[in-house]
């Protein structure tokens, strides 16, 4: 008899009703929060849609006309198009000098310096969003070195533009703006450097 009873002991191996309540439970509840992180993730990317790729996708300062970013920053657009716009450097001769990495992270070629595109890059004196700022006058010296820009940018590569400036005075401000090119729309990134 004591075999019977020990096997029947042995046998019986299942956890109790409670416990599988419980991990059952616990399975549906991670099953349910799943869904929703999923719903979450494909709402946002449904409201990208909407609004388009061109749109600046990036925490802190928006890169607008009243929130520039400042060198060695980043602007992130939302189809995967990143650009950088290095800290100034002082040369001896007076003159500055920066540089506008475009970086390709899309899933397509793109075309950043089309003749019709005239304007991805742009350098005005004084501060962003300010019609004129009398005697602050920052000369562009290369703006041919733009391009740079005609050619495709195939997608994962980047492509880096010098940007050449000379004040009049040291310490002016300068805001460069940045408008790649997009079928449809795309933000301009305002950049606001001081040079000196």
């Amino acid at each position: 008899m004591d075999t019977e009873e020990a096997a029947a002991t042995a046998t019986d191996t299942s956890p109790p009703a409670s416990s599988r309540g419980f991990f059952g439970c616990v399975i549906a509840l991670i099953a349910f929060f799943t869904l929703i992180a999923l719903g979450a993730h494909a709402i946002t990317e449904f409201e990208k849609g909407l609004d388009g790729d061109g749109q600046l996708e990036q925490p802190g300062l928006s890169g607008s006309v009243s929130q520039p970013l400042g060198p060695g920053t980043t602007a992130r657009y939302e189809d995967g198009l990143w650009v950088t716009v290095s800290r100034p450097e002082r040369h001896d001769n007076g003159t500055y000098s920066a540089t506008v990495t475009f970086k390709n992270d899309t899933d397509e070629e793109l075309r950043l310096g089309d003749e019709e595109f005239s304007d991805t890059l742009d350098v005005e004196p004084g501060e962003s969003g300010q019609d004129y700022a009398p005697g602050e006058d920052v000369n562009w010296l290369n703006p041919d070195e733009a391009a740079v820009l005609l050619p495709p940018l195939p997608e994962g590569e980047e492509r880096t533009v010098p940007v050449r400036l000379k004040p009049d005075r040291k310490g002016a401000p300068v805001t460069l703006e940045v408008t790649p090119p997009h079928p449809g729309y795309r933000e301009t990134a305002y950049f606001q450097l001081t040079l000196g």
